[in-house]
């Protein structure tokens, strides 16, 4: 079974010197606020790109999707992706509410990236504002994808600095999301982590928008919001209303020493398993709709 990562998050040094920015570090942010949480720090970016092929190799993990956390960092993943192609595909963070936002949207399409992410809680805006509409159109000019967050968001960099986290929730609704999808029907439209506490609107939404896929990542924590419902039941639930075909595993993967979070594959794979599903079926969300999605450049 080839495995595919839909979710990782590409901590380099420019993305700790931002938070740096915020959290008035007078030294390197890029060796201090890791040093801080115990992490490792990133050092340049091809070297830790490096380290991200390695971690997958000691994984087996095919591929994986690298994101840019922080808008203005998407130099650093494209140069992930020049230095290894087959192994990455690029994504970036996006607040399309910015001055220049459309000509900086196709920079970074030009840099190689290939799923633009939008957090419209984190960035308040609501989805049905005419800018949104814009980036769906660009993304979908040149194939690419756009990766929606809705519903719970939390970040924990954020919470581990003492930063604070003034997200409106309100903006993150999944049926918004179906809204735009229906408009750009050969676009593909990522919403991770089932919709972060949203799940069933967000099943409504991919019922009425089949362009709509989902991602898995993370520990799904947002379930303790629907009380009984157990990963088992979200897994099962999203394959009946949408069949394994619109689900890309993922793990929400970040920091080293950490590095790749194993226990979420483990984790997703064992609730996989005991819903009795073929070995077609996992390979599929785990490699298969990924490979399917993002294919290996030419």
């Amino acid at each position: 079974m080839i495995t595919c990562d839909a979710h990782c998050h590409f901590l380099s040094a420019g993305l700790f010197r931002t938070m740096g920015a915020e959290t008035g570090t007078r030294v390197d942010a890029a060796e201090a606020l890791p040093a801080a949480l115990g992490w490792d720090p990133p050092g340049e970016t091809e070297a830790l790109a490096t380290r991200w092929a390695v971690e997958l190799d000691r994984h087996t993990v095919a591929r994986a999707m690298l994101i840019a956390t922080v808008p203005g960092d998407e130099a650093s993943v494209a140069a992930a992706i020049r230095a290894y192609p087959s192994r990455f595909v690029g994504a970036f963070m996006f607040n399309p509410k910015t001055p220049d936002a459309s000509g900086r949207l196709e920079q970074a399409f030009d840099l190689g990236l290939k799923t633009v992410c939008l957090f419209p809680a984190m960035h308040r805006y609501t989805l049905d504002e005419p800018f949104v509409d814009e980036v769906f159109r660009g993304a979908a000019r040149g194939g690419r994808a756009v990766f929606v967050h809705c519903g719970f968001l939390s970040v924990g960099l954020r919470t581990k600095l003492g930063l604070p986290s003034r997200f409106d929730l309100r903006r993150g609704d999944p049926l918004a999301v179906a809204a735009l999808a229906v408009r750009h029907p050969d676009l593909t439209v990522v919403i991770p982590h089932f919709g972060a506490g949203f799940f069933r609107e967000a099943l409504m939404a991919a019922d009425q928008a089949p362009n709509i896929v989902f991602d898995s990542s993370s520990s799904n924590s947002w379930t303790k919001f629907l009380p009984g419902l157990t990963l088992r039941d979200v897994f099962a639930r999203a394959i009946d209303c949408v069949g394994h075909q619109r689900i890309l595993f993922g793990t929400d993967s970040s920091f080293f020493p950490r590095g790749w979070h194993r226990a979420i594959f483990e984790t997703q794979r064992a609730a996989l398993s005991s819903l009795g599903h073929g070995e077609d079926v996992q390979a599929a969300i785990f490699g298969g709709n990924f490979q399917r999605v993002f294919p290996l450049p030419s």
